[in-house]
């Protein structure tokens, strides 16, 4: 039987539980005896090779899919005026064209019991939050890549969500814009932390963000390793020894596993 999202009220906070999680694709096993936990106001970034399993696993998170065993659970009470406890930000912006950046942002708003003006009040506040106030009537056409990605963002943060699930939402980008935008999301949760699990294959990114990096096996994805990072998120950027260790030892875990799934990839 599939694991039911659960909510249990425990403390005023909120943390992510991942219980035995194990989930599959016809005879394709994708994911096995997942756990994990993502504490409040906690980054955890998933890496591991191509096809482990990271964007899936995600997506049961999220409630996307079921998992054919195991259990999500939602432990706490999810943020004060929260709309969606669990809400997402996506590689590709997932913008409408033809609504401003405001309208994109009023978009998630528009179904819950809100008025007017609690609305727009929302919305000044991500867009302040974002640095984006100057281009609330820009089309996305308008829009740098980095902007856009602002915008989903902004988006995201409006609905108050008690984790925010990311999927490699800076690998859309270059080199410079994410170096800019991450910049920007270790300012927002320096700020107001938020609490976020993240995919990503960049492992310089997922150093740079995570305050834990679950290091996932190749097909079917078992957490082989949880790293821990202890070097605050604002002493983090440019060289710094420890940083490029915790990396190296990353690839060290990987690289093999990388090696084989490519070739797998390669032979479907």
């Amino acid at each position: 039987m599939w694991g039911v999202k659960k909510w249990l009220t425990r403390t005023t906070c909120m943390d992510l539980q991942l219980n035995n999680i194990t989930h599959g694709y016809g005879e394709i096993s994708v994911l096995e005896d997942i756990d994990l936990t993502v504490g409040d106001g906690e980054i955890v970034c998933i890496v591991g090779p191509s096809g482990c399993g990271k964007s899936t696993l995600l997506r049961l998170i999220g409630g996307l899919e079921r998992p054919d065993s195991g259990e999500v659970l939602l432990l706490g009470e999810p943020p004060e005026a929260s709309f969606n406890p669990l809400t997402y930000i996506f590689q590709d912006f997932a913008l409408l064209p033809w609504r401003t950046v405001a309208g994109n942002i009023s978009l998630v708003l528009e179904d819950h019991p809100i008025t007017r003006q609690k609305s727009k009040e929302i919305i000044d506040d991500v867009l302040s939050r974002t640095h984006l106030t100057d281009f609330k009537k820009a089309l996305p056409r308008q829009l740098s890549g980095g902007m856009k990605q602002r915008v989903a963002i902004a988006r995201a943060l409006a609905v108050k969500p008690a984790v925010m699930l990311m999927d490699e939402p800076l690998s859309a980008l270059d080199g410079q814009t994410r170096e800019l935008l991450m910049d920007d999301l270790i300012e927002l949760w320096m700020r107001e932390s938020f609490t976020a699990v993240y995919v990503t294959h960049n492992l310089q990114e997922a150093v740079r963000f995570g305050h834990k990096i679950a290091v996932l096996s190749r097909r079917p994805g078992r957490v082989r390793e949880i790293v821990k990072v202890d070097r605050a998120l604002s002493d983090r950027h440019g060289n710094k020894s420890d940083l490029d260790e915790i990396q190296h030892y990353l690839w060290g875990l990987m690289r093999d596993e990388a090696r084989a799934a490519d070739r797998e990839l390669l032979n479907v």
